[in-house]
């Protein structure tokens, strides 16, 4: 009876020992990271400087032919009136010619609060640790981190949060 109580014990130390806690930076620095990527249609430059102050902010890591993330985009614009007062930054790691194709696919252009554009180095891919798509990140209108969400999520949820 000692052996097995012995190794229950050894097995939950173990266990709690090599568990890893979520180290993700976004977690670490809860504020909108500084970043720089190409904006669509066009390949103008769209730094955390071009987004406006006071207003909450919606970022999603996302890839073009991912259908989870089409779907999210369809529900988005069905339901942007949630969002009229929510700056929307999608951003992709893909060949800036499939951003393009998504974004006139989906007339992005017809939302002015939604920029996408391709993030070169995959700088969110790292800081938010993606690990599927959409990735979804909520800040508010100070630039706090509010909540994340991995894959599709209804709408209605992430407006909820903001």
């Amino acid at each position: 009876m000692k052996k097995i109580v012995l190794a229950l014990f050894i097995f939950c130390i173990g266990k709690s020992g090599f568990s890893q806690a979520d180290t993700s930076l976004y977690l670490r620095f809860p504020t909108i990271p500084l970043f720089s990527i190409s904006k669509v249609p066009d390949s103008t430059k769209f730094t955390k400087e071009n987004l406006e102050r006071k207003k909450a902010t919606i970022i999603i890591v996302f890839s073009p032919d991912c259908e989870h993330c089409q779907h999210e985009v369809n529900e988005l614009k069905a339901h942007i009136d949630l969002f009229k007062k929510v700056q929307i930054v999608m951003v992709s790691s893909l060949d800036f010619s499939y951003i393009k194709k998504f974004y006139e696919e989906y007339k992005i252009a017809d939302y002015p609060n939604i920029t996408i554009g391709r993030d070169a180095n995959y700088m969110f891919g790292t800081f938010f640790n993606v690990r599927s798509f959409p990735a979804i990140f909520l800040y508010n209108k100070k630039g706090k981190f509010v909540k994340s969400f991995d894959g599709s999520v209804p709408i209605e949820k992430i407006a909820d949060e903001l």
